[in-house]
């Protein structure tokens, strides 16, 4: 067995020349892969300076590794207690913490994208210690974060259905600091070797329940939007079994081999504090403005819209081209759309004529505005003016989203059930329907290229560094990614 100091330095050398990228650079540059040198010497450079910005914040972290699981119990407790009052506070009447309206949920599910498209790729570099039992827990985590390869379980296949099923998936426009956290995942997973005591440390803080997961689920629920990505993060990040716990059982597991360990626990508590930079959810929920919103909606679609209508259509006399010539004109043409009696604002969407422009028999513009944006519009249209920071639980009551499936049970509408349990069916056949299977005819063709190649290996080693090729953050979640999980997942045991 090597030993982890050597195989992992605990003295980094500083990133070669190469400058820091910003962080959407650096996330849309190793979303799709590892990169060339250029690539990886720029993603290290960035995650120094990262480091360099985390070592400046302050960590809960307890100093004696002895009192690690303690800590993780006190807190689990502690987000507990908060959630009970949180619950108590809503059942006499408080209204919901979080989402004003379904626009301000999916505005935050959109936002998150990044991060939540790279969940687990911290962890993608330790699969090369597969045979490795004290890598196991950490590996474990991984695995399940792809869902043992089962498309229902796999939390990046979950939450492109879920960005999918909302119209939230146009979502590159978003600030850099959205993109920080995924960039961070994506720069450790591809760079193992050199940041082991960061993964750990990063990993310790990342899997630890926090009550923001818990109060999103449950609002998100209320507001008829499918929880089941959330809900399965907190079962999975429980203290007592599951990543948490994994967390500090793979730090417990690997100390003893790292040598100097003070040196290897300044680096743990270093990517810790990783957590802490960028964007988080309660700040990507605050920032949140219905109208600013709006206006940013219509702005992107003025680039072409400015041009496409007809010198008939106009609004409080000028041409609607020439209102949408300039974008920071949109304020004032929305505000001479509600005068002119196009938008009511304070009443149901479906009373104002703009609406039915968008949403009608002989909609005028169907199919210009997402499922998303035209939340974000039919929102802002039944918000009166005055009522723009009222009480959240104002707002209209929608059926929940499992409210709704009850109510398509009852009418003998049955909704495909989720799988139960975490067992792995047909490793080696069975085919998913994910988007890749179902469209692409050479899936087929694929598959039995990849088990041709691993009958043609001449070791066990062999055929689990050709399953890792295509269990990366960039391609997990496809189809034969998924096949590649199953089949390592098989193999490992």
């Amino acid at each position: 067995m090597s030993n982890v100091a050597q195989a992992f330095p605990v003295t980094t050398a500083a990133a070669e020349a190469a400058a820091p990228m910003t962080a959407q650079h650096l996330y849309m540059s190793l979303s799709q892969g590892a990169g060339d040198e250029d690539t990886r010497q720029s993603a290290r450079a960035s995650l120094e300076d990262y480091l360099d910005q985390a070592r400046g914040l302050p960590d809960d972290l307890p100093a004696d590794i002895g009192d690690m699981a303690a800590w993780i119990t006190a807190r689990s407790e502690a987000v507990g207690a908060e959630y009970h009052a949180y619950l108590q506070s809503r059942r006499a009447g408080a209204p919901r913490r979080y989402f004003t309206s379904k626009a301000h949920a999916l505005y935050f599910i959109r936002a998150a994208a990044p991060t939540k498209l790279a969940d687990g790729s911290w962890l993608f570099g330790l699969l090369a210690r597969w045979d490795d039992p004290d890598f196991r827990p950490l590996i474990q985590t991984y695995l399940e974060e792809l869902g043992d390869g089962v498309a229902e379980k796999n939390h990046v296949v979950l939450y492109k259905k879920l960005l999918a099923a909302h119209g939230c998936d146009q979502w590159h426009d978003l600030p850099d600091d959205h993109y920080t956290q995924g960039a961070i995942q994506l720069a450790l997973g591809y760079d193992a070797e050199r940041f082991l005591p960061e993964i750990i440390g990063y990993n310790l803080g990342y899997e630890q329940l926090p009550l923001h997961l818990l109060i999103t689920a449950y609002e998100l629920n209320e507001l008829g939007i499918d929880p089941y990505y959330f809900t399965l993060h907190i079962t999975v990040d429980n203290g007592g079994t599951g990543h948490a716990f994994k967390a500090v059982q793979g730090l417990e597991q690997l100390l003893p081999r790292c040598g100097d360990a003070a040196a290897f626990m300044r680096r743990v508590r270093d990517g810790y504090r990783l957590n802490e930079l960028g964007a988080c959810t309660t700040s990507m929920i605050a920032e949140f403005d219905l109208q600013t919103e709006l206006v940013r909606i219509l702005a992107a679609k003025s680039v072409v819209g400015k041009n496409m209508h007809s010198d008939y259509c106009r609004v409080g006399g000028r041409s609607i081209n020439d209102w949408l010539a300039e974008p920071e004109q949109i304020p004032a043409m929305l505000t001479a759309l509600e005068s002119a009696g196009w938008i009511k604002r304070g009443e149901p969407a479906e009373n104002s004529r703009f609406w039915k422009l968008i949403q009608s028999e002989r909609a005028e513009m169907f199919g210009v505005f997402s499922d998303y944006e035209q939340q974000v519009l039919s929102d802002w249209i039944a918000t009166a003016p005055a009522a723009a920071a009222a009480n959240p639980a104002a707002a209209p009551r929608v059926l929940s989203h499992r409210a709704k499936h009850r109510a398509l049970d009852a009418l003998g509408l049955h909704h495909s059930p989720r799988p139960q349990g975490g067992g792995v069916r047909g490793v080696f056949r069975h085919h998913l329907q994910t988007e890749d299977s179902a469209n692409d005819a050479g899936f087929g063709n694929a598959l039995r290229e990849l088990e041709q190649r691993l009958a043609n290996l001449g070791s066990k080693q062999a055929a689990m560094t050709l399953l890792q090729s295509h269990m990366t953050p960039a391609a997990h979640h496809s189809a034969l990614g998924l096949m590649a999980t199953r089949m390592f997942c098989r193999l490992i045991d």
